[in-house]
């Protein structure tokens, strides 16, 4: 119950405050001094906060008007909701350290967490039961962020003045999260259908093995995109810089991909055979996930970010709604037909055709852009 509950906040944590912090990182790497940033900061955290406490009434009122399968499911999503403030708080601290290129610093607020959540389980699992454990997944961020907000030495009582369009600051944060929450809507339509048109419980579980190892493999292009967005945002004007920026990237990913999917290949067997036996049947349903990886790996984790900086985050939104409707019929399609092997193609294309779209549209308005 707890998990299922927590499995429904998190859908819905990249709009924390609406998705300010997605603005801020953006609009922070446009700013010409320390003191615009942090006055982006002061304004964000405020609107921010008021935001997020709009977003936990709101969840807490449908709660009410939801009939769940399981009687407690209402307190967790409840008391759950309340993880909207702290993971917006830390969301924001943690972008204005990327905005500081105080990267160290930032890589400690995930240690921090990981630690301070693996402690406060144990302990508060063991004495509360369930109740410990959703507290400790509402602690962990609160007490990180509490933590890590007066290393920014910010003066929250300097006038936090715009020098931007709020609309446009407002519309960009709001975009870029929906387009988040869609795309991960990508990746849980094929495990929602599969149990839906299959009706085995069993196969979706063994879906969800397959694809660990290529799902767990997409952190390689945001570790790369994490630490330099800021940095081309600042010159997406400059189109030198985002030219050899774009060959440096593709060089190393595509490289990275080709190692990846042959190796992928030849030992799809034994990688599948360290989870169970069993699984050596679904090879070809691994090495299909691992070729759509190399699509997000090569084209849509960079052009989705360029056009994020380029302030085109709806055209990420459009593009991965559009995916999820395709996905959607493409499946209906497939599955019955393929089984798994029906899922993992469609969501194979996909991650290549996004990637691909990212890539013609980012051209396209970057061309219009500084032409």
């Amino acid at each position: 119950m707890v998990l299922f509950a927590y499995n429904i906040i998190a859908f819905i944590l990249p709009i924390s405050g609406f998705g300010l912090h997605q603005s801020l990182i953006r609009y922070g790497s446009l700013a010409n001094s320390t003191l615009e940033k942090n006055k982006l900061f002061v304004y964000v955290f405020k609107k921010g906060i008021v935001s997020s406490f709009v977003i936990i009434f709101l969840i807490i009122v449908t709660s009410f008007f939801i009939n769940f399968q399981f009687v407690n499911t209402r307190f967790y999503i409840i008391l759950l909701s309340f993880l909207i403030l702290p993971s917006f708080l830390l969301e924001i601290i943690r972008a204005q350290l990327r905005l500081n290129y105080n990267n160290k610093l930032y890589s400690f607020t995930e240690i921090v967490q990981s630690f301070l959540l693996i402690v406060s389980v144990l302990v508060l699992s063991f004495f509360f039961k369930e109740v410990g454990y959703a507290i400790a997944l509402l602690f962990s961020p609160l007490l990180t962020a509490l933590f890590f907000i007066n290393k920014l030495n910010i003066n929250f009582k300097i006038k936090e003045k715009l020098w931007l369009s709020r609309f446009s600051f407002w519309k960009y944060g709001f975009f870029a999260s929906l387009s988040n929450v869609v795309t991960q809507l990508l990746f849980v339509i094929d495990i929602l259908l599969i149990g839906y048109l299959l009706n085995s419980s069993e196969l979706v579980t063994d879906y969800r093995y397959i694809s660990l190892i290529p799902f767990s493999l997409l952190f390689l292009p945001r570790v790369f995109i994490t630490t330099d967005f800021v940095a081309f945002t600042e010159k997406i004007n400059n189109k030198k810089f985002i030219k050899n920026y774009i060959k440096s990237y593709l060089l190393l990913f595509s490289i990275i991909s080709f190692l990846l999917f042959f190796t992928s290949w030849f030992l799809a067997e034994p990688i599948l055979y360290l989870f169970d036996e069993n699984f050596i049947q679904y090879k070809d349903v691994f090495t299909i996930l691992i070729f759509g990886v190399t699509g997000i790996f090569i084209l849509r984790g960079l052009f989705g970010n360029l056009l994020s900086s380029l302030g085109k985050a709806h055209i990420n939104y459009y593009i991965a709604s559009i995916a999820v409707l395709i996905n959607i019929v493409s499946n209906y399609i497939l599955i019955p037909k393929y089984s798994l092997l029906g899922a993992a193609i469609t969501s194979a294309l996909l991650m290549w055709l996004t990637g691909i779209a990212s890539c013609i549209l980012f051209y396209y308005y970057y061309k219009k852009t500084t032409s």
